[in-house]
Protein backbone atom coordinates (compact mmCIF):
# COMPACT_ATOMS: atom_id res chain seq x y z
CA UNK A 1 0.00 0.00 0.00
CA UNK A 2 2.82 2.40 0.92
CA UNK A 3 4.53 1.69 -2.40
CA UNK A 4 1.29 2.31 -4.26
CA UNK A 5 0.85 5.76 -2.71
CA UNK A 6 4.51 6.55 -3.37
CA UNK A 7 4.12 5.72 -7.07
CA UNK A 8 0.94 7.78 -7.22
CA UNK A 9 2.75 10.71 -5.65
CA UNK A 10 5.59 10.47 -8.17
CA UNK A 11 3.08 10.35 -11.05
CA UNK A 12 1.28 13.46 -9.77
CA UNK A 13 4.62 15.27 -9.45
CA UNK A 14 5.63 14.35 -13.02
CA UNK A 15 2.29 15.52 -14.42
CA UNK A 16 2.49 18.74 -12.42
CA UNK A 17 6.00 19.48 -13.66
CA UNK A 18 4.89 18.83 -17.24
CA UNK A 19 1.99 21.26 -16.82
CA UNK A 20 4.31 23.89 -15.35
CA UNK A 21 6.81 23.48 -18.20
CA UNK A 22 4.06 23.90 -20.80
CA UNK A 23 2.75 27.02 -19.04
CA UNK A 24 6.22 28.56 -18.84
CA UNK A 25 6.76 27.97 -22.56
CA UNK A 26 3.49 29.78 -23.30
CA UNK A 27 4.49 32.66 -21.03
CA UNK A 28 7.89 32.96 -22.72
CA UNK A 29 6.10 33.67 -26.03
CA UNK A 30 4.09 36.62 -24.67
CA UNK A 31 5.37 39.87 -26.23
CA UNK A 32 5.99 42.68 -23.77
CA UNK A 33 8.18 45.77 -23.96
CA UNK A 34 10.22 46.90 -20.97
CA UNK A 35 10.60 50.66 -21.17
CA UNK A 36 13.07 52.04 -18.63
CA UNK A 37 13.91 55.70 -18.10
CA UNK A 38 17.04 56.44 -16.07
CA UNK A 39 15.81 59.55 -14.27
CA UNK A 40 18.59 59.02 -11.72
CA UNK A 41 21.17 59.46 -14.47
CA UNK A 42 19.38 62.40 -16.08
CA UNK A 43 19.05 64.27 -12.80
CA UNK A 44 22.74 63.66 -12.03
CA UNK A 45 23.60 65.46 -15.29
CA UNK A 46 20.93 68.15 -15.01
CA UNK A 47 21.53 71.90 -14.89
CA UNK A 48 19.20 74.77 -14.03
CA UNK A 49 18.76 75.30 -17.77
CA UNK A 50 17.65 71.69 -18.39
CA UNK A 51 15.28 71.62 -15.41
CA UNK A 52 12.16 72.87 -17.30
CA UNK A 53 12.50 70.05 -19.83
CA UNK A 54 12.87 67.45 -17.09
CA UNK A 55 9.81 68.78 -15.29
CA UNK A 56 7.85 68.49 -18.50
CA UNK A 57 8.99 64.92 -19.10
CA UNK A 58 8.58 63.73 -15.47
CA UNK A 59 5.83 65.93 -13.99
CA UNK A 60 4.96 63.27 -11.37
CA UNK A 61 8.45 63.63 -9.83
CA UNK A 62 8.24 67.39 -9.36
CA UNK A 63 5.44 68.35 -6.94
CA UNK A 64 4.03 71.76 -7.77
CA UNK A 65 4.44 73.08 -4.24
CA UNK A 66 8.23 73.04 -4.62
CA UNK A 67 9.87 75.96 -6.42
CA UNK A 68 12.60 75.40 -8.99
CA UNK A 69 15.13 76.70 -6.48
CA UNK A 70 14.56 73.56 -4.37
CA UNK A 71 15.63 71.32 -7.25
CA UNK A 72 18.63 73.51 -8.11
CA UNK A 73 19.80 73.25 -4.50
CA UNK A 74 19.36 69.49 -4.70
CA UNK A 75 21.48 69.34 -7.87
CA UNK A 76 24.30 71.11 -6.04
CA UNK A 77 23.94 69.27 -2.75
CA UNK A 78 27.11 67.31 -1.96
CA UNK A 79 25.22 64.38 -0.43
CA UNK A 80 22.99 64.09 -3.50
CA UNK A 81 26.06 64.25 -5.71
CA UNK A 82 27.66 61.40 -3.75
CA UNK A 83 24.45 59.37 -4.12
CA UNK A 84 24.56 60.04 -7.87
CA UNK A 85 28.14 58.78 -8.10
CA UNK A 86 27.49 55.63 -6.06
CA UNK A 87 24.39 54.72 -8.04
CA UNK A 88 26.18 55.32 -11.35
CA UNK A 89 29.01 53.03 -10.23
CA UNK A 90 26.68 50.28 -9.00
CA UNK A 91 24.29 50.48 -11.96
CA UNK A 92 26.25 51.30 -15.13
CA UNK A 93 23.48 49.39 -16.89
CA UNK A 94 20.35 47.49 -15.89
CA UNK A 95 20.75 44.49 -18.17
CA UNK A 96 20.04 41.78 -15.58
CA UNK A 97 17.22 43.73 -13.93
CA UNK A 98 15.67 44.48 -17.32
CA UNK A 99 15.69 40.80 -18.22
CA UNK A 100 14.03 39.88 -14.92
CA UNK A 101 11.43 42.66 -15.28
CA UNK A 102 10.67 41.31 -18.75
CA UNK A 103 9.98 37.91 -17.21
CA UNK A 104 7.82 39.45 -14.47
CA UNK A 105 5.76 41.46 -16.97
CA UNK A 106 5.24 38.38 -19.17
CA UNK A 107 3.92 36.42 -16.19
CA UNK A 108 1.64 39.28 -15.18
CA UNK A 109 0.25 39.46 -18.72
CA UNK A 110 -0.44 35.72 -18.63
CA UNK A 111 -2.38 35.79 -15.37
CA UNK A 112 -3.72 39.37 -15.57
CA UNK A 113 -4.08 40.07 -19.30
CA UNK A 114 -5.72 43.46 -18.77
CA UNK A 115 -2.99 44.78 -16.46
CA UNK A 116 -0.94 47.49 -18.22
CA UNK A 117 2.81 47.08 -18.52
CA UNK A 118 4.21 49.99 -16.51
CA UNK A 119 6.81 52.49 -17.61
CA UNK A 120 9.82 51.82 -15.36
CA UNK A 121 11.55 54.89 -13.95
CA UNK A 122 14.71 54.56 -11.87
CA UNK A 123 15.57 57.35 -9.45
CA UNK A 124 17.18 58.11 -6.10
CA UNK A 125 15.30 58.87 -2.92
CA UNK A 126 17.92 59.67 -0.28
CA UNK A 127 17.70 56.01 0.81
CA UNK A 128 13.97 56.04 1.52
CA UNK A 129 13.89 52.31 2.25
CA UNK A 130 10.20 52.40 3.17
CA UNK A 131 9.43 53.19 -0.47
CA UNK A 132 12.01 51.22 -2.40
CA UNK A 133 9.51 50.37 -5.13
CA UNK A 134 6.24 52.13 -5.99
CA UNK A 135 3.84 50.59 -8.52
CA UNK A 136 0.98 52.64 -9.92
CA UNK A 137 -1.21 51.63 -12.87
CA UNK A 138 1.15 53.20 -15.37
CA UNK A 139 4.46 53.57 -13.52
CA UNK A 140 6.96 51.44 -11.67
CA UNK A 141 9.33 53.68 -9.68
CA UNK A 142 12.54 52.05 -8.40
CA UNK A 143 14.87 53.81 -5.96
CA UNK A 144 18.28 52.51 -6.95
CA UNK A 145 20.01 54.01 -3.92
CA UNK A 146 18.20 51.43 -1.78
CA UNK A 147 19.85 48.54 -3.67
CA UNK A 148 23.57 49.29 -3.39
CA UNK A 149 24.42 46.21 -1.31
CA UNK A 150 23.86 45.47 2.37
CA UNK A 151 27.37 46.55 3.35
CA UNK A 152 27.28 49.92 1.60
CA UNK A 153 28.36 52.81 3.82
CA UNK A 154 25.13 54.69 3.10
CA UNK A 155 23.34 52.13 5.24
CA UNK A 156 25.38 52.50 8.43
CA UNK A 157 22.93 52.81 11.29
CA UNK A 158 20.15 50.94 9.49
CA UNK A 159 19.26 47.66 11.19
CA UNK A 160 20.59 44.47 9.61
CA UNK A 161 17.15 42.91 9.17
CA UNK A 162 16.29 45.76 6.81
CA UNK A 163 19.51 46.28 4.87
CA UNK A 164 20.04 42.57 4.18
CA UNK A 165 17.59 43.08 1.30
CA UNK A 166 19.22 46.23 -0.07
CA UNK A 167 20.67 44.14 -2.91
CA UNK A 168 20.21 44.47 -6.66
CA UNK A 169 18.98 40.86 -6.78
CA UNK A 170 16.00 41.94 -4.66
CA UNK A 171 14.63 44.57 -7.07
CA UNK A 172 12.33 42.34 -9.11
CA UNK A 173 11.13 40.47 -6.01
CA UNK A 174 10.16 43.80 -4.47
CA UNK A 175 8.44 44.79 -7.72
CA UNK A 176 6.44 41.54 -7.74
CA UNK A 177 5.46 42.13 -4.10
CA UNK A 178 4.33 45.67 -4.99
CA UNK A 179 2.13 44.30 -7.78
CA UNK A 180 0.74 41.64 -5.43
CA UNK A 181 -0.33 44.38 -3.02
CA UNK A 182 -2.43 45.85 -5.83
CA UNK A 183 -4.36 42.65 -6.60
CA UNK A 184 -4.64 40.82 -3.26
CA UNK A 185 -7.42 42.21 -1.09
CA UNK A 186 -6.53 42.97 2.51
CA UNK A 187 -8.50 40.95 5.05
CA UNK A 188 -11.41 42.60 6.82
CA UNK A 189 -11.19 40.19 9.74
CA UNK A 190 -8.63 40.81 12.48
CA UNK A 191 -7.97 37.13 13.24
CA UNK A 192 -4.34 36.05 12.94
CA UNK A 193 -5.24 33.28 10.47
CA UNK A 194 -6.86 35.75 8.04
CA UNK A 195 -3.68 37.83 7.95
CA UNK A 196 -1.45 34.77 7.64
CA UNK A 197 -3.43 33.67 4.58
CA UNK A 198 -3.34 37.21 3.15
CA UNK A 199 0.46 37.18 3.16
CA UNK A 200 0.40 33.58 2.00
CA UNK A 201 -1.58 34.67 -1.07
CA UNK A 202 0.92 37.47 -1.73
CA UNK A 203 3.84 35.06 -1.58
CA UNK A 204 2.10 32.40 -3.65
CA UNK A 205 1.44 35.04 -6.28
CA UNK A 206 5.19 35.61 -6.38
CA UNK A 207 5.59 31.85 -6.94
CA UNK A 208 3.63 32.33 -10.14
CA UNK A 209 5.00 35.71 -11.23
CA UNK A 210 8.71 35.21 -10.55
CA UNK A 211 9.33 31.44 -10.59
CA UNK A 212 12.93 32.23 -11.55
CA UNK A 213 13.57 33.75 -8.11
CA UNK A 214 14.43 31.73 -5.00
CA UNK A 215 11.99 31.35 -2.12
CA UNK A 216 14.43 33.29 0.05
CA UNK A 217 14.27 36.28 -2.30
CA UNK A 218 10.47 36.15 -2.44
CA UNK A 219 10.04 36.42 1.32
CA UNK A 220 13.17 38.49 1.92
CA UNK A 221 15.09 35.86 3.91
CA UNK A 222 18.72 34.90 3.83
CA UNK A 223 19.24 31.26 2.74
CA UNK A 224 20.00 30.45 6.38
CA UNK A 225 16.74 32.00 7.57
CA UNK A 226 14.76 30.06 4.98
CA UNK A 227 16.48 26.85 6.05
CA UNK A 228 15.57 27.57 9.70
CA UNK A 229 11.91 28.11 8.76
CA UNK A 230 11.80 24.84 6.80
CA UNK A 231 13.46 22.84 9.58
CA UNK A 232 11.17 24.24 12.26
CA UNK A 233 7.85 24.48 10.40
CA UNK A 234 6.27 21.71 12.48
CA UNK A 235 7.34 23.31 15.77
CA UNK A 236 6.11 26.74 14.65
CA UNK A 237 2.71 25.31 13.79
CA UNK A 238 2.51 23.41 17.07
CA UNK A 239 3.17 26.66 18.93
CA UNK A 240 0.41 28.48 17.03
CA UNK A 241 -2.05 25.67 17.80
CA UNK A 242 -1.11 25.16 21.46
CA UNK A 243 -1.31 28.90 22.15
CA UNK A 244 -4.65 29.08 20.27
CA UNK A 245 -3.42 31.91 18.07
CA UNK A 246 -5.19 31.17 14.79
CA UNK A 247 -8.44 32.91 15.68
CA UNK A 248 -6.93 35.39 18.11
CA UNK A 249 -7.59 39.00 17.07
CA UNK A 250 -4.76 40.54 19.12
CA UNK A 251 -2.98 42.84 16.65
CA UNK A 252 0.28 42.36 18.54
CA UNK A 253 0.49 39.03 16.73
CA UNK A 254 1.09 40.92 13.49
CA UNK A 255 4.16 42.58 14.98
CA UNK A 256 5.38 39.32 16.48
CA UNK A 257 4.95 37.07 13.44
CA UNK A 258 4.00 38.98 10.28
CA UNK A 259 5.89 42.25 10.00
CA UNK A 260 9.61 42.80 9.23
CA UNK A 261 11.66 42.64 12.42
CA UNK A 262 14.98 41.30 13.68
CA UNK A 263 13.25 38.02 14.59
CA UNK A 264 9.88 36.44 15.32
CA UNK A 265 8.80 36.71 18.95
CA UNK A 266 7.79 33.43 20.58
CA UNK A 267 9.03 34.76 23.94
CA UNK A 268 11.30 31.74 24.13
CA UNK A 269 15.07 31.24 24.09
CA UNK A 270 14.94 30.41 20.37
CA UNK A 271 13.79 33.94 19.49
CA UNK A 272 17.31 35.11 18.62
CA UNK A 273 17.59 32.24 16.11
CA UNK A 274 14.14 32.61 14.54
CA UNK A 275 13.80 34.69 11.37
CA UNK A 276 11.03 37.31 11.19
CA UNK A 277 7.69 36.91 9.42
CA UNK A 278 7.20 33.25 10.31
CA UNK A 279 3.44 33.81 10.23
CA UNK A 280 3.85 34.85 6.59
CA UNK A 281 5.94 31.76 5.93
CA UNK A 282 3.32 29.41 7.39
CA UNK A 283 0.51 31.21 5.55
CA UNK A 284 2.50 30.68 2.34
CA UNK A 285 2.75 26.93 2.96
CA UNK A 286 -0.99 26.74 3.69
CA UNK A 287 -1.82 28.44 0.38
CA UNK A 288 0.66 26.23 -1.46
CA UNK A 289 -0.94 23.08 -0.06
CA UNK A 290 -4.41 24.41 -0.89
CA UNK A 291 -3.40 25.02 -4.51
CA UNK A 292 -1.71 21.62 -4.75
CA UNK A 293 -4.87 19.89 -3.52
CA UNK A 294 -7.58 21.98 -5.19
CA UNK A 295 -5.92 22.99 -8.48
CA UNK A 296 -8.20 26.01 -8.84
CA UNK A 297 -7.40 28.99 -11.11
CA UNK A 298 -5.13 31.60 -9.58
CA UNK A 299 -7.80 34.32 -9.67
CA UNK A 300 -10.27 32.07 -7.87
CA UNK A 301 -7.78 31.42 -5.08
CA UNK A 302 -7.13 35.13 -4.65
CA UNK A 303 -10.87 35.70 -4.13
CA UNK A 304 -11.34 32.75 -1.76
CA UNK A 305 -11.71 33.53 1.94
CA UNK A 306 -9.04 32.50 4.43
CA UNK A 307 -11.19 30.00 6.31
CA UNK A 308 -12.02 28.05 3.14
CA UNK A 309 -8.39 28.00 2.06
CA UNK A 310 -7.28 26.80 5.48
CA UNK A 311 -9.87 24.01 5.75
CA UNK A 312 -9.47 22.75 2.19
CA UNK A 313 -5.69 22.90 2.32
CA UNK A 314 -5.71 20.12 4.93
CA UNK A 315 -2.46 21.79 5.95
CA UNK A 316 0.17 19.60 7.50
CA UNK A 317 3.57 21.16 8.25
CA UNK A 318 6.59 19.50 6.77
CA UNK A 319 8.66 17.57 9.27
CA UNK A 320 12.34 18.41 9.51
Amino acid sequence: MHRRFLLLGILVLILSCGKDDKREKEIAEIPVEVRISRFDREFARATPDSLPKMKQEYPYLFPRQFADSVWVLKMNDTIQQEINREVAAAFPDLEETTEELHGLFQHIKYYFPHAPVPHVVTLTSEVDYRNKVIWTDELLLISLDTYLGADHHFYMGIQTYLKKNFEQEQIVSDAAAAFAEKVVSRPKAREFLAHMIYYGKMLYLQDRLIPFKSDARKIGYTPEELDWAKRNEEQIWRYFIEKELLYDSDTQLYTRFLYPAPFSKFYLELDQEAPPKLGQYVGWQIVRQYMDRQEVPLQEMLETDAETIFKKSNYKPKKS
